[in-house]
């Protein structure tokens, strides 16, 4: 493969590395930790793959050839950045009386839409792509995978989600085969101390299970008719609740119902709104967009992208991102009739 002065050179390459653009992004994503700039990277893997189509000598594949160039533009940008993070990384969890602190300009984790990493199914789908499973985009892989340094990060992604070899990782990083096998002892072992505890019992999944759209039907319901009762029997005693770009997060059923119990109730001072809900799916997991009709508006408004953990049938964790710029990400409005929710109570 060399680099030509045609159209029809540019052209090959295109449709060359267009195969991989879904993957490319998903690995972009795992290492970086954000929606918007696992795009950016996979258009400068493509520029650099582009540039260097001369020095590819044809010893391993075009995946694989693209994959090392996208890790390497990923740690190119994580050598100057903070972690991506989520609420409960940060402090302790808050009060359901404590007043709304300021939102902060943290580089917080995102959501990714799974529309966007879906294979399209080809007859030219490339065999030795590998599926994007359940266990390694939900977000509580994320969150553990962010506490990793960058180099360990994308050690362990290529060598137990990609499935190369410590020799093939080595010239990658930089480094030696026993440094690579030494990174990915290290990366495992904080893995197993971030990872929640039941981590193998809901790894094998590739989406939400029929259980976990049914409890999420209910629980969008409930929201929309604002009826705490039927949200509480859907929380798990345990769960713990969050909305980045807010650093505070609630941990026990108790406490997130007394939260939202101050922002649901028409009579009360910190009174939000009406919300109508809409399906969607994030991660691999259950979630849900939000929209928010404020008292005197008269539409509702793109307000949050939850995404909703669930074992036995209870919510156990709901992190709604309050960033309403991923809307258009998942295919969706920015605005919603007020025709379509119920009145205010």
């Amino acid at each position: 493969m060399q680099a030509g002065d045609g159209v029809g050179d540019e052209t090959a390459f295109t449709t060359l590395v267009q195969r991989h653009r879904r993957e490319l992004r998903v690995h972009c994503y795992r290492m970086l930790g954000s929606y918007d700039e696992a795009e950016d990277l996979v258009q400068e893997t493509f520029l650099r793959a582009w540039k260097g189509m001369s020095s590819f000598e044809g010893r391993s594949s075009v995946r694989a050839w693209l994959y090392r160039i996208a890790t390497n533009a990923c740690l190119d940008v994580l050598d100057s950045r903070s972690r991506r993070v989520l609420p409960p990384d940060l402090r302790p969890p808050s009060d359901a009386s404590a007043d709304l602190p300021p939102r902060t300009d943290l580089p917080w984790l995102q959501p990714f839409p799974d529309r966007m990493w879906e294979p399209v199914a080809s007859e030219d789908a490339d065999p030795a792509a590998v599926a994007v499973t359940r266990e390694t985009i939900e977000l509580a892989f994320l969150a553990a995978l962010h506490h990793l340094p960058p180099r360990q990060r994308a050690a362990l992604l290529l060598f137990d989600v990609l499935g190369w070899r410590a020799a093939q990782i080595a010239p990658v990083l930089g480094g030696s085969v026993a440094s690579v096998n030494s990174a990915l002892q290290r990366a495992r072992a904080t893995l197993r101390e971030r990872l929640p505890e039941r981590r193998a019992e809901w790894a094998a999944a590739t989406g939400a299970t029929p259980e976990e759209r049914a409890v999420l039907r209910r629980y969008m319901d409930a929201v929309e008719r604002a009826d705490l009762d039927t949200v509480a029997a859907l929380l798990a005693e345990d769960v713990r609740t969050s909305m980045p770009p807010w650093p505070m997060w609630f941990r026990g059923r108790d406490t997130v119902l007394a939260a939202l119990a101050t922002s649901w109730d028409p009579t009360a001072p910190h009174y939000v709104g009406r919300f109508k809900v809409l399906p969607v799916r994030a991660n691999a997991q259950p979630a849900a967009a939000a929209y928010l009709r404020a008292p005197g508006d008269t539409v509702h408004h793109a307000f949050a992208v939850s995404v909703l953990r669930i074992e036995d049938g209870l919510v156990v964790e709901a992190t709604a991102f309050h960033d309403t710029g991923l809307f258009p990400a998942f295919g969706l409005p920015m605005t919603l009739p007020a025709a379509l929710a119920p009145p205010d109570r």
